[in-house]
């Protein structure tokens, strides 16, 4: 297997199939990715040392999604300079994932994390985004991602 570029983190396993259209898109456009289940509350020494040393592991784009408070994109970010989408996530009934979309999105100067929006979605843009910042590097990825647009343009 290729050494993977992006790395989707959640919060929870528990979470894990709500970023199935993630995977998928990653997959059809043969992007390498790794999984991993870490939260910014109950594991951040985890998340600390996993966004630490992303980038010299062959990481280039961090995606997180989380719920609530949804501070896993910016834990990530405040330790790495990869860039990160964050994929806010519903997580109760109340807010409809409101909660999550302020969390990812009003992060301090400095720190930035890349939104999306909530459900699947948001899923599939945030490997959408990665596939179009990878492409900028990555001449197959960009063909993948060209391909993709034009056959989507076509109706």
């Amino acid at each position: 297997m290729t050494n993977p570029l992006v790395a989707i983190l959640m919060g929870s396993a528990n979470d894990e199939p709500l970023l199935e259209p993630t995977k998928k898109v990653l997959d059809d456009l043969g992007i390498p990715y790794v999984v991993r289940a870490m939260s910014a509350h109950r594991t951040p020494d985890k998340v600390r040392e996993f966004a630490r040393r992303a980038e010299s592991d062959g990481l280039e784009v961090m995606i997180c999604a989380a719920g609530g408070a949804a501070h896993l994109p910016g834990a990530v970010a405040a330790n790495c300079t990869l860039p990160v989408i964050g994929i806010p996530l519903a997580s109760s009934e109340v807010s409809g994932g409101l909660d999550a979309i302020y969390g990812v999105l009003q992060m301090p100067p400095g720190v930035p994390v890349a939104g999306v929006a909530v459900g699947a979605w948001g899923a599939r843009n945030a490997a959408y985004l990665a596939a179009s910042i990878l492409a900028l590097k990555h001449p197959a990825i960009r063909e993948a991602y060209k391909a993709f647009r034009d056959k989507q343009s076509q109706g």
